[in-house]
Order: C-alpha cells, then sequence, then structure tokens
C-alpha cells in the first residue's frame, strides 16, 4: 500500500475498530509517535501505546477528515476521537490535529496535537478545568500515562 491517503484511511479504520494490529500495520518499525499525553514514543512502545488504548477504550467512536498532502513526505488530517475516560466514568470528546510522515510505504512519525488542559476538563471535571492549564497538573497526567504504559507493556511480557 503505497498511497498516503489510503494509508491513512486504513490506519483510522482499523482504529474506529478498536483494531490495534491493523493501526500498527500501517507504521514502520522504528516508528516516532509523539502527543499532549504520551510525551515521545518509540517502536514497540507506540504499538503497545494503540494495543492498550483500543483494549481500555469504553464508549467508544471515532471519525476522521480526508487528509491533506503537504509535500513529499508529510500527510494532515483532522481525527475526533469519543469514548467514556475509563479513570473517572466521564465523556471525552477529543479533537486531535495529526501530522504524519512517510517512507516506503509506511508511516515513519505520527504526531498528535490537541489541548491538554481541553481534555482534562472533560476527562477529570473540576480539576482539570481549574488546573488543567498548569506545567504541574500536565506534568501528573503525563506521569500517570507513561507509568500506565508501561505497567501495560510490563504485563503482555
Amino acid at each position: 500500500m503505497s498511497n498516503r491517503a489510503d494509508i491513512i484511511d486504513k490506519f483510522y479504520a482499523s482504529f474506529q475498530k478498536l483494531d490495534a494490529a491493523g493501526m500498527n500495520s500501517c507504521y514502520s518499525e522504528d516508528i516516532v509517535f509523539s502527543d499532549p499525553v504520551f510525551g515521545l514514543l518509540r517502536g514497540d512502545q507506540v504499538q503497545a501505546m494503540w494495543e492498550m488504548l483500543c483494549k481500555n477504550a469504553k464508549d467508544f467512536e471515532l471519525t476522521w477528515s480526508k487528509s491533506i498532502e503537504l509535500d513529499e513526505e508529510y500527510s494532515t488530517c483532522e481525527w475526533v476521537a469519543s469514548y467514556t475516560f475509563s479513570k473517572t466514568g466521564r465523556k471525552v470528546v477529543n479533537r486531535i490535529k495529526a501530522h504524519m510522515r512517510f517512507a516506503d510505504g509506511k508511516i515513519i512519525e505520527h504526531s498528535d496535537a490537541f489541548s491538554l488542559h481541553a481534555w482534562s476538563k472533560q476527562a477529570l471535571g473540576f480539576s482539570g478545568w481549574l488546573l488543567g492549564w498548569s506545567s504541574f497538573y500536565q506534568n501528573k497526567i503525563k506521569i500517570q500515562a507513561r507509568r500506565n504504559l508501561l505497567k501495560y507493556i510490563e504485563a503482555k511480557g
């Protein structure tokens, strides 16, 4: 599969079905990923993150826009994930802008951008609304997400 739009569509169609294996098949083995919650991840960490998120998803819905090719390597699209945040039981609608870099028919870099404060207001309620803008609070969210990912990776063996 060499058409970048087809790869992006396969990635998000797989995500829509909570099919982490389908998503990860769109990535190169040495994928580099970043977002406001998990920070910078590489290779197996990225694949494990999607596996964990798909496995734990509740009331999940996903839509995405047609991708736009920015140049000969980069494409972008917007996507929206709606789900129940398991820790609090609160409904989240997260609007995300993805940037992907391609080589040899695979995604080699993927970054997702969204407001961590907007996310924390929805996912964490009053404390997210009140403190979600602060770097201290955002770092607590990031540390917990990393901890959860490391526990998931350890449990997988």
